[in-house]
């Protein structure tokens, strides 16, 4: 069987684009949160983790410039 391909996208701030950030990934679903980096709740990564199985792929943007 082949793996879902699942996108996770965490913004900083209500009026930052969500939809840009995997605009150019083929996903069979996403889960997004919009959080500061401080703050450590995350409920969407949360259910992600709950969701994810063995042969699926999870594909994070990452637009850190650390």
């Amino acid at each position: 069987m082949k793996g879902q391909k699942i996108g996770y996208i965490r913004v900083s701030s209500y009026d930052q684009n969500l939809e840009r950030q995997l605009e150019n990934e083929d996903l069979d679903r996403v889960f997004s949160d919009k959080a500061s980096g401080k703050d450590v709740e995350r409920p969407q990564l949360q259910e992600l983790i709950q969701f994810v199985r063995v042969g699926d792929t999870v594909i994070v943007h990452s637009t850190s410039t650390h």
